[in-house]
C-alpha cells in the first residue's frame, strides 16, 4: 500500500498543525507492507527526527511567496498532480485544506477548527474568502474526516452539513518537552534569560483576538484595584504575556501594548513577544498559574501544556476546552472580567486548591497520547492489517 501525507506544516513545526504533523509523523511505525511519500513545500530538515524510510518530495509553483496564492496553488494543483503520479492508494491531509484528489485515492483529512465560518472578521478580503471556500470544497469532497475535538465535529455537522458518520474524533496530544519535568537548574536559566521571578500570572497561546488577552487585562486591571481598596484581598503577582506584537493585524489580533497604556499596567505587566518551544515549560513551569479564556479553540494545546506541568489553568467552558480541561482547571465567563478577577483571586487565595489544580492537570493530561492518536488515524487510513 502507497499512502501519501501532506506533511508541509514541519516548516512551522511550533504551530498546532505543525506540532500534530511532527508527532503524527515521529509516531508511524516502519512497516513493510506500506511506503510512506511526504509531500511538502520546502525540504524537510533533518534535526525535526522524521524517520529517513519515508519518501519525501517538495516541490513549490512558480509563485513563492509564502502567501494565499501559493498556498491554494500547491494545495489545489500540484499536491493532487504529484499524488496521481506517484499511484497512491490512501492520502492524509494533516490539517483541512483545498486538496480534492481522484476517486482512485482515499482521502482522510484531519480538520482542527472551522474558524472562518464562526469569526469572520478572519475573512476581511476577497482571497481569504476564495481560500476558505476552496477549503470547505476540499473538506465536503475528502472520504474520512478526522476532527481533533467534539467541538470541531459538532461545527462541521453544523456549519458545513457534514453527516455525522463521515467524523471520527481523534484529540492530539502535546509536545513530549512538557511532560519532562524541568530541573531547578533549567528554570533558573530560563528566568534569568527573561528576568523574571516565579510566581507570576501567564498567559500564552497567541495573541489573536478570540485568545481574549484584552479579558485577561481587564481583569487583572480589577483585580489590582480590589488589592488597593481591600487588605484582606491577596496581593497580585505580575502578569507575563507571551505571543508575537503584531499590532498591525487588528482587528484580528489585540494590540496588548496599546492596552496595557490604557489601562495603566507598564509596571505590573511583562510582555515577551514571541517564547520558543524550549522555553515554554520553565515559562509554565515557574507560573502561579495559566489563564486561557479563549473564546473559541478547536483543541486547546496550551490548556494541555499547563496541566502536564502542573501547573492551575482558569479558562473558558466554551469550544473544546471542557474536552481538554474535564474537572481538572477552573472555568470562568470569557466576556466577563468580574468573574474572571474572582476565579484568579480564590485561586491566589488557595494554596489547597492550586494543589489540587496542579495534581489533577497531571493526571489527566495522561489520557492524551501521540501513541494513541497515531494508531487511530492509521486504523482510518490504512487499517487494522497493515499497522
Amino acid at each position: 500500500m502507497r499512502v501519501g501525507i501532506n506533511a508541509t506544516f514541519l516548516r512551522k513545526p511550533h504551530t498546532g498543525i505543525g506540532q500534530v504533523t511532527l508527532h503524527f509523523l515521529r509516531s508511524i511505525p516502519e512497516s513493510s507492507r506500506v511506503e510512506y511519500i511526504l509531500y511538502s513545500e520546502e525540504d524537510i530538515p533533518d534535526e525535526l527526527g522524521i524517520p529517513r524510510h519515508f519518501l519525501r518530495k517538495a516541490f513549490l509553483p512558480p509563485w513563492r511567496r509564502d502567501d494565499l496564492i501559493r498556498k491554494l496553488w500547491w494545495e489545489r494543483f500540484l499536491l493532487p498532480e504529484a499524488v496521481k503520479q506517484d499511484h497512491c492508494d490512501v492520502f492524509v491531509s494533516l490539517y483541512q485544506s483545498a486538496s480534492i484528489l481522484p476517486k482512485s485515492v482515499r482521502h482522510i483529512m484531519v480538520v482542527h477548527d472551522v474558524i472562518p465560518r464562526l469569526f469572520p472578521e478572519y475573512l476581511n478580503n476577497w482571497r481569504k474568502r476564495f481560500d476558505w471556500r476552496s477549503v470547505e470544497r476540499g473538506i465536503r469532497h475528502a472520504d474520512r474526516i478526522c476532527a481533533i475535538s467534539s467541538r470541531t465535529e459538532k461545527d462541521l455537522v453544523q456549519y458545513l452539513s457534514l453527516a455525522p458518520s463521515s467524523i471520527t474524533v481523534n484529540r492530539p496530544d502535546v509536545d513530549p518537552i512538557f511532560k519532562r519535568r524541568v530541573t531547578d537548574e533549567r528554570s533558573a536559566e530560563v528566568m534569568q534569560t527573561y528576568h523574571l521571578s516565579p510566581g507570576y500570572l501567564y498567559h500564552g497561546g497567541g495573541l489573536e483576538v478570540r485568545k481574549n488577552a484584552e479579558s485577561v487585562l481587564r481583569a487583572y486591571r480589577k483585580l489590582l484595584d480590589r488589592e488597593k481598596s481591600d487588605h484582606l484581598s491577596p496581593a497580585i503577582p505580575p502578569l507575563v504575556i507571551s505571543g508575537k506584537l503584531l499590532p498591525q493585524l487588528a482587528p484580528l489580533v489585540t494590540d496588548v501594548s496599546k492596552l496595557i497604556k490604557e489601562l495603566d499596567l507598564t509596571p505590573f505587566v511583562r510582555l515577551l513577544d514571541f517564547v520558543p518551544q524550549k522555553d515554554l515549560p520553565a515559562l509554565y513551569a515557574n507560573a502561579r498559574m495559566f489563564l486561557f479564556p479563549s473564546h473559541y479553540e478547536g483543541f486547546g494545546l496550551p490548556v494541555l501544556e499547563a496541566m502536564n506541568l502542573g501547573v492551575p489553568v482558569i479558562t473558558s467552558k466554551s469550544s473544546s476546552l471542557p474536552e481538554v480541561g474535564g474537572d481538572a482547571v477552573l472555568y470562568c465567563r470569557p466576556d466577563d472580567t468580574d468573574d474572571i478577577a474572582g476565579t484568579i483571586r480564590n485561586v491566589l487565595a488557595r494554596r489547597d486548591l492550586r494543589e489540587m489544580l496542579g495534581k489533577r492537570g497531571k493526571e489527566r493530561a495522561e489520557r492524551f497520547s501521540w501513541r494513541s492518536f497515531t494508531e487511530k488515524l492509521l486504523r482510518l487510513t490504512v487499517g487494522e492489517g497493515h499497522l
